[in-house]
């Protein structure tokens, strides 16, 4: 009798076992990257203390500090003004030490359809708002593949995305990862870009009015206060999965915190 196997994706070992710390470029300083950016902290700090060589983080963002941020975003009121990038990658290194970087330009190829610079990272995490970033990344991400170098070596990306109430968090691979023989487990190599297997969803996701909200009142009306913190929390889980765990049933969720149920997504 065939017995149908679990399927699995197990870490790329280079996250497991590292020669410098794992590259990540963090895309989006807003309602979810400014959390996420603090998960990251704390997971910098248990890998090192754990023996691992830790994270190497890069935030961009563009985008200026309004009033409408406060409150929602990891903002100050003395921080009004400056850039999002700028503000949280100086906190975050003043906190723990590191030397992380900003960027405040948008993760986009120029007029001359050149990559940016400082654009290859071995982890990608997409806190944008619109299918318009996520594509643009995608399209990067499969130039960036073809890249030769080992240590920053394109790997994963892990997309962040909600509406007011609702959200998903989605990880693929970039390219194919070599999986290990396993007689209990039935591996998958490749994670499908969230721009592939979602188009339709991302799209109906889209805020209609993307138009900049003055006030904290006015962005309320498009996010619920809790829907990042929520999406954080669960999306960077996993994350944190792959470099203890080694492995992962699930590649995502989607959650709905209306009436608080999460629905995972399977690797397959």
């Amino acid at each position: 009798m065939n017995i149908e196997k679990t399927k699995v994706h197990f870490t790329d070992n280079y996250l497991i076992n590292p020669t410098n710390p794992i590259s990540v470029n963090l895309i989006g300083a807003g309602g979810t990257g400014s959390k996420v950016l603090t998960a990251l902290i704390e997971m910098n700090h248990s890998l090192i203390t754990l023996g691992h060589s830790g994270l190497s983080v890069r935030l961009w963002d563009d985008d200026s500090i309004t009033e409408a941020n406060l409150g929602r975003q990891r903002f100050a009121e003395c921080e009004t003004g400056l850039y999002k990038s700028v503000a949280l990658i100086n906190r975050a290194n003043r906190w723990s030490g590191t030397n992380w970087k900003a960027e405040t330009i948008k993760f986009e190829k120029d007029s001359l359809d050149r990559l940016p610079e400082n654009a290859s990272a071995n982890i990608f995490i997409s806190c944008v708002d619109s299918v318009k970033s996520r594509l643009e990344i995608a399209d990067i991400l499969q130039r960036l593949s073809y890249s030769r170098a080992y240590s920053n070596r394109p790997l994963y990306w892990m997309d962040f995305g909600n509406s007011q109430l609702t959200g998903q968090v989605i990880l693929s691979t970039i390219g194919n990862i070599k999986q290990p023989n396993s007689e209990k487990y039935e591996t998958v190599t490749n994670l499908p870009f969230v721009t592939e297997e979602f188009a339709e969803l991302l799209k109906q996701s889209e805020a209609i009015d993307d138009t900049p909200s003055c006030s904290l009142a006015e962005a309320l009306e498009k996010q619920d206060l809790y829907i990042n913190s929520a999406l954080t929390q669960m999306g960077c889980s996993l994350l944190w999965g792959l470099f203890r765990n080694g492995l992962t049933q699930n590649r995502g969720f989607f959650l709905n915190l209306k009436d608080f149920r999460s629905q995972p997504i399977p690797v397959n």
